[in-house]
């Protein structure tokens, strides 16, 4: 699989629509998914006949098996396909999307060029880029899209902004190579901060940090299983980085819902519960917390369940509701604890359709719908905005919070 860099601009009809309805075509009739879009931007034409509606612009992450020809030509045929008119040089158009960056492949073909040869000389093309893609090294240039920006304008970027509030941060997230954690890794990295990712599995774990690099990130990473090796070996590694961290999130925690997990008996699943959810966050909360209040101060986050402190039935509610309900009450120990220097909270995710979620039988899809006023399923990518949120200064004067992120579900 390679990813690639797509640039979108529409000038004609309702543009905000049709630059979104280019991408769903795309992603539904060919083998490419979206990883991530940048906001829109309004620019004025250049070029091309005079008198022009003004343009909106923007750039999408794509990961795709096609080959490189053969994505071009998937967008030339969503064009085609929503009614774009190739007349004279730099016409209006309901819909442009050029192909700007495939990996790091350099081509120099009759009809493609990767690089795209005017993309590091376009102000629209640069700030939607640096959006998403800011640590992105241009291929035969030496410099990455943020430098080229950079450059272009003569201005460099510092300290925290409203798109970047974690800039200058470094924040350590456990069970960062799949679910919540990749997502909320991807979150903190687009937010700006720079991070120590930890993960089970080597390559999983690579493919997050190689993301987070893409969107400007500084990333070490971290292998220990936090229940074969225990909290003490992830610790111990850590200390190596010799990083003192402006954050941490409590993220691994143990899977008895899938794979061999289902298998186990109560006791089994009690045991690992408590090992992975209950016990490493409690010796890595103290240790980090510690590290970061003697130091420069901090964010501590933990991972609750947003029905542990209401109750559900079943051996899973009884399982998930004592371990992750000890899990919020030291997180309100430790806020008092650490106070003032350190903050702490938990964020307990409701119904979030991770692993288990995508495959939950129809009367648990049916109960999700039926529990949440919001109607949906909630996303990793819900919980990791709050992440990024109780990390930014604008939360700055909450601690010892438990942050529900379940679409409203109020339970007796």
């Amino acid at each position: 699989m390679a990813i690639a860099l797509v640039a979108l601009g529409s000038n004609l009809g309702e543009r905000a629509d049709q630059l979104l309805q280019a991408v769903e075509i795309l992603t539904t009739q060919f083998p490419v998914r979206l990883l991530q879009r940048s906001g829109w931007i309004e620019t004025d034409p250049v070029g091309g006949p005079p008198g022009q509606p003004p343009f909106l612009n923007g750039v999408v992450e794509l990961e795709t098996g096609l080959d490189p020809h053969d994505l071009m030509r998937a967008l030339l045929t969503v064009e085609t396909e929503m009614g774009r008119m190739r007349t004279v040089a730099n016409a209006p158009r309901t819909v442009d999307l050029d192909l700007l960056m495939y990996d790091d492949l350099i081509l120099d073909d009759p009809g493609l060029c990767l690089p795209h040869r005017r993309m590091t000389g376009r102000f629209f093309v640069l700030i939607p880029l640096e959006q998403i893609a800011s640590g992105v090294m241009v291929p035969g240039t030496g410099q990455t899209i943020g430098e080229h920006l950079a450059k272009l304008t003569g201005l460099k970027a510092y300290g925290p902004d409203a798109q970047r509030p974690l800039r200058g941060k470094t924040i350590v997230v456990t069970g960062a190579s799949a679910g919540i954690g990749r997502a909320g890794a991807l979150e903190l990295a687009q937010a700006g901060a720079d991070l120590v990712l930890h993960g089970r599995t080597g390559d999983r774990l690579e493919e997050v940090a190689m993301l987070c690099r893409r969107r400007g990130a500084t990333v070490s990473t971290l292998l220990a299983n936090l229940d074969s090796e225990g909290p003490k070996v992830l610790w111990e590694r850590f200390l190596k980085l010799d990083i003192i961290p402006d954050g941490w999130i409590n993220n691994a925690g143990a899977d008895i819902l899938t794979g061999p997990g289902p298998g186990l008996s109560f006791a089994e699943k009690l045991e690992l519960l408590w090992r992975v959810d209950v016990q490493s966050t409690l010796e890595l909360s103290r240790l980090a917390g510690s590290l970061m209040g003697v130091k420069k101060g901090g964010v501590l986050i933990n991972l609750g369940w947003d029905q542990a402190e209401t109750g559900m039935e079943g051996d899973s509610g009884t399982l998930f509701g004592t371990t992750k309900g000890a899990v919020v009450m030291l997180t309100r120990a430790l806020a008092a604890d650490l106070a003032p220097k350190v903050r702490v909270h938990c964020v307990s995710p409701g119904w979030i359709k991770t692993k288990w979620g995508e495959k939950a039988p129809p009367a648990w899809q049916e109960r999700v719908l039926r529990e949440t006023p919001l109607a949906r399923w909630g996303t990793a990518e819900d919980v990791a905005k709050a992440f990024v949120w109780l990390m930014s200064p604008g939360a700055q004067y909450l601690t010892g919070q438990t942050l529900r992120v379940n679409g409203g579900a109020i339970r007796a």
